[in-house]
């Protein structure tokens, strides 16, 4: 029986204090994704090579087998004001904790907020069902970036590596997805609040990578086991030329001790508002581009922390 590709789906769960144990994802764990693929085995690969008196190539034998998985979601709330979003559980695989605030007892939204952390770092396990073939993998952790452009749908780009497990025959299961509200277009109007070093600019496009280094370890005597073992996060932000007299981006990029704010508010109603915020942010070089015979400016940056993780908050309202 040929397997439809469009017949897919994602199921996504925190495991907890269990970590690369299976908690059994349900139809309520659904992720509305795009762009997903699997990588079901991958593997170093070790070559025998062997001397033989006759040509030929040798045997291979695979070492260190790994799943990786990629997927985006549309850069949307839940829809609910303090309800986490759908994929907030693969966030928090990418060493981010959540926080969600009441705010409504003094007059404002719920905020559901996600910052980076150093150590205890969650996992998930994600099945991954490809018209009735269930792809189990445990242990996951990952990164993600932000990828925003005029004109188009802001997503978040996900990359998990977890534990591989045996492939199954499992039909897919009945489905509820929620806690993904409809994405807005990128634009003026919908997006707000755009400051980078304190200039409003006009913003073109905009990425930001969390940059975790993941590392997959599999040693004799120990557990198989993904970890975090750094984050370096940074992006690059395209915005109409100023002026030097309104901003002088190329001064403040050979000025060690300029740092400043970088910010966007994506969304416009209560439950599908995400603010990004970082008040640290170190530029590079940087270069003129071109759009519609305009100038534009690409300038590269890095979020530093001034304290333990505080490089930058996501902020869900």
């Amino acid at each position: 029986m040929a397997l439809l590709t469009r017949k897919r789906v994602i199921l996504i769960e925190d495991e907890g204090n269990n970590y690369g144990t299976d908690p059994t994802p349900t139809g309520a764990d659904v992720v509305l994704v795009r762009d997903l693929s699997i990588t079901p085995q991958s593997s170093d690969v070790v070559n025998r090579d062997v001397v033989r008196p006759y040509l030929g190539a040798s045997e291979q034998l695979l070492a260190n087998t790994k799943v990786e998985c990629t997927f985006s979601v549309e850069l949307a709330g839940s829809g609910s004001s303090g309800v986490a979003p759908r994929y907030g559980k693969a966030l928090q695989a990418c060493g981010f904790a959540e926080a969600i605030t009441d705010e409504v007892s003094g007059g404002g939204n719920d905020t559901v907020t996600y910052t980076p952390v150093s150590t205890g770092f969650k996992s998930v396990t994600i099945h991954y069902n490809i018209d009735g073939v269930r792809h189990t993998v445990v242990g996951c952790r990952g990164n993600f970036s932000i990828n925003a452009s005029v004109g188009e749908i802001p997503s978040i780009d996900f990359s998990f590596t977890g534990i591989y497990v045996a492939p199954t025959d499992t039909a897919i299961p009945t489905v509820t997805y929620g806690d993904q509200a409809t994405p807005l277009i990128f634009k003026n109007g919908n997006t707000s609040g755009f400051s980078l070093l304190s200039f409003s600019g006009a913003l073109m496009n905009l990425t930001m990578d969390v940059g975790n280094t993941l590392v997959y370890r599999e040693l004799v005597g120990g557990t198989k086991e993904v970890l975090i073992t750094d984050r370096a996060s940074s992006g690059t932000v395209s915005i109409e030329a100023p002026t030097l007299a309104q901003k002088d981006y190329f001064a403040a990029a050979l000025t060690d001790t300029t740092l400043g704010n970088l910010a966007f508010l994506h969304g416009t109603t209560t439950g599908n508002k995400v603010q990004l915020i970082s008040s640290k942010v170190d530029i590079g070089d940087v270069a003129y581009g071109e759009a519609d015979g305009v100038a534009m400016l690409e300038i590269p940056y890095t979020l530093v922390p001034s304290a333990a993780n505080n490089e930058v908050s996501l902020i869900f309202t």
